[in-house]
């Protein structure tokens, strides 16, 4: 054979390679059939968001005393609040800032998580005993009083883009800061496993530095509890952001999101205004049921012991 055939034929087989596993990754979560139901939801619900100009002519923000309290109907399909604003409307708008600030916290926790727990699990020694006592540290602060305490600093803090839009960066920032010690942990078991793996070993005899064996061979293997520990991470950022806003604490009017429009609704449900209350709570159940499922899924799909 000629070394240009076989180039082909090494090149081929890697190829098919790959394809078989994000096969078999594919077959496997498309078992779970509420993960792929909850998958097309996720994603519908986000592109309405994203939307939202093209699907209603309403503003969030429109004002129209005429159409007070007007239960759900053709016209306004969710109904209106107690300043004649379009339910629906209000609803597509919150669920961006909702959305976004679950997206946009885990991605940033999950980044500094990856960190520490990567730098902890290969290094070892003093730098694992700093990692990790960092983490037992965030771990032992009392979660909800801490996430109002810094929402309050920051929100008060002399920046103006912590301030901007309701205060949205200033909740993804406190978020952040507080939702990435589980995926520290879950990196650096996977590293101090991977680490004494023959490849590795293999890696440093062909003269791989550390940043290369971390970033090129550690990483990649420990990506799986990475992704679905974020996964199920943007759900609990979701519901953490709609507890605060509810509280008071998170968004301010007269930016929506789905926690600012549950504590306006409180007063209302005692006048007989139900659809002010059920359709953000009914949204924010929806996006955190299937963002769960669509974890459950993942898990089972990159279950390495399925690969068979």
């Amino acid at each position: 054979m000629s070394p240009a055939n076989l180039y082909f034929d090494e090149a081929l087989a890697a190829e098919t390679y790959h394809r078989t596993l994000w096969d078999i990754y594919w077959g496997q979560f498309h078992r779970h059939h509420l993960a792929v139901a909850s998958a097309a939801l996720v994603i519908l619900m986000v592109l309405l968001a994203i939307a939202a100009p093209v699907v209603t002519n309403f503003t969030p923000d429109k004002v129209n005393f005429a159409t007070r309290y007007q239960a759900p109907s053709s016209a306004h399909i969710m109904g209106t609040d107690g300043l004649g604003r379009d339910e629906f409307t209000r609803i597509l708008y919150g669920g961006r800032i909702s959305i976004a600030v679950g997206l946009i916290a885990t991605t940033l926790g999950l980044l500094f998580g990856t960190l520490v727990g990567a730098l902890g699990g290969f290094y070892g020694g003093w730098v694992d005993n700093l990692a990790m006592r960092l983490t037992d540290l965030m771990l032992a602060l009392p979660r909800l009083f801490v996430l109002i305490i810094m929402t309050m600093m920051l929100r008060n803090a002399n920046v103006p883009w912590l301030q901007s839009s309701g205060g949205i960066a200033a909740i993804i920032l406190v978020i952040a800061t507080l939702s990435w010690m589980t995926v520290a942990r879950l990196v650096r078991g996977a590293f101090l496993s991977l680490k004494e793996k023959e490849f590795i070993e293999a890696a440093r005899a062909q003269g791989a530095g550390n940043s290369r064996i971390i970033w090129k061979h550690l990483l990649p293997n420990a990506m799986s509890p990475i992704i679905v520990a974020g996964t199920l991470r943007v759900a609990s950022s979701i519901i953490t952001e709609a507890g605060l806003s509810f509280l008071g604490f998170g968004v301010q009017p007269p930016t929506p999101s789905w926690g600012n429009m549950l504590q306006n609704a409180q007063d209302e449900m005692l006048k007989g205004h139900l659809w002010l209350a059920i359709f953000p709570g009914l949204m924010i159940f929806i996006i955190v049921i299937s963002v769960n499922y669509v974890g459950d899924g993942l898990r089972d799909a990159l279950d390495p012991r399925k690969l068979q």
